[in-house]
């Protein structure tokens, strides 16, 4: 019996009524930038994730951003940045006309590789971004180790990974400073929006300084009844602030965030079932010591068993109705860092190889389990038909 086309996107945020009704309070407030809800959302987030500070940002490239430059990121500098990951991880080090140096991953998790970073760093370089790739935390102990024999700071990119932990540890709690993203496709959502958690309170002070113009008092405060006219602007800071907006429907995301969590891990264990009764396809792994947010469900494809490519299963889901995406397009493929940088491809062989057969399958908490079935179903019957 043939089985009727769906129309499944990759992605959809879990939002209601209850977000839409908090950001109304909002509005009806009076209070639309930065104030009192962004202030209340910091300190719920800091908790939840177990750290001391949370500052709140527009984006998680702006928490990178102002994370770097609160360690004092200078011209020249090194930073060691996973090649598999988006763009903004390394192009926030671009900002301080400093060197992203692409790193190669791990081919089980796809999250940098530490032996592979450690070959690659020199008297110039000064820190590490590791990114969570899909949700899954790096090998935080051997990038630890690493970092102290180096002498380099650790910015983890955490845009994949909330929530999620290493060795029990949820990740934000684990190094000197973690970015968070609540960009419309991730785990939670703001619509835009970032966030910055450090057990630091210099750092911490200096990042919530910079991300406001560089004043020196919380801006929003001269307008409150407890704050005055007066401020004082001590750097030259950036425009990074969040809203209250933003936050009121922050507030409400977070109150779910374990609950979205769980939910794609269960299509993902469903996916994993299913998936690994099949030769043509390898399913993602989490490991033992570290539990993952899900954020992605990355499905690699056992090329040299099928008779097409990439590319016509991604066309051929399409067709039957089903969103999908690829991630990421290694940094040294792109022309910008190719060209910069004198990448070639065979220069980080393994992020080459698992991007040319990877797949990112629909994997959010809206999800019906007839949705997860005919997903399972259309891959399936492609990569079926395709058997070589």
């Amino acid at each position: 019996m043939e089985t009727k086309t769906q129309t499944i996107p990759f992605h959809v945020a879990d939002l209601g009524e209850e977000e839409a009704q908090a950001a109304a309070d909002v509005v009806r407030s009076g209070w639309l930038t930065m104030g009192p809800k962004t202030v209340e959302f910091e300190r719920e987030f800091a908790s939840y994730i177990g750290a001391k500070h949370a500052i709140g940002v527009n984006s998680c490239t702006a928490a990178l951003h102002i994370a770097l430059e609160a360690i004092g990121l200078s011209q020249g500098d090194e930073v060691l940045v996973p090649t598999t990951t988006f763009t903004a991880t390394a192009e926030v080090v671009v900002y301080f006309k400093a060197i992203p140096v692409l790193v190669d991953v791990d081919p089980t998790t796809l999250c940098i590789d530490p032996i592979d970073a450690e070959r690659r760093i020199t008297s110039k370089t000064r820190a590490i971004i590791p990114v969570h790739f899909a949700g899954q935390p790096c090998d935080m102990d051997k990038i630890q180790e690493l970092a102290a024999r180096h002498h380099l700071e650790i910015i983890e990119d955490a845009a994949h990974s909330l929530p999620a932990s290493y060795r029990g540890t949820p990740v934000g709690a684990i190094s000197k400073l973690t970015a968070f993203s609540f960009y419309a496709t991730k785990t939670m959502t703001t619509g835009e929006g970032g966030m910055v958690t450090t057990n630091d309170d210099d750092l911490a002070a200096r990042m919530k300084i910079m991300r406001l113009h560089g004043i020196g008092r919380d801006a929003w405060k001269r307008y409150s009844s407890e704050g005055s006219w007066y401020y004082e602007v001590l750097s030259a800071g950036f425009k990074y602030n969040l809203t209250d907006i933003q936050s009121a429907i922050g507030l409400v995301q977070l109150t779910k965030c374990t609950q979205m969590r769980n939910r794609r891990e269960e299509i993902a264990l469903k996916y994993n079932e299913i998936f690994s009764q099949c030769g043509l396809l390898q399913t993602p792994i989490v490991l033992d010591d570290r539990e993952s947010a899900w954020h992605l469900y990355v499905l690699r494809l056992n090329l040299d068993r099928l008779t097409i490519g990439r590319a016509e299963v991604i066309e051929r889901l399409k067709q039957q109705g089903i969103g999908t995406s690829v991630h990421f397009i290694p940094l040294h493929m792109h022309p910008y860092y190719r060209d910069s940088y004198g990448y070639s491809a065979e220069a980080l062989p393994v992020a080459t190889a698992e991007y040319q057969r990877s797949i990112s399958l629909p994997i959010y908490p809206g999800m019906s389990p007839d949705q997860v079935t005919y997903v399972t179903e259309q891959v399936l019957s492609i990569v079926g038909s395709a058997r070589r």
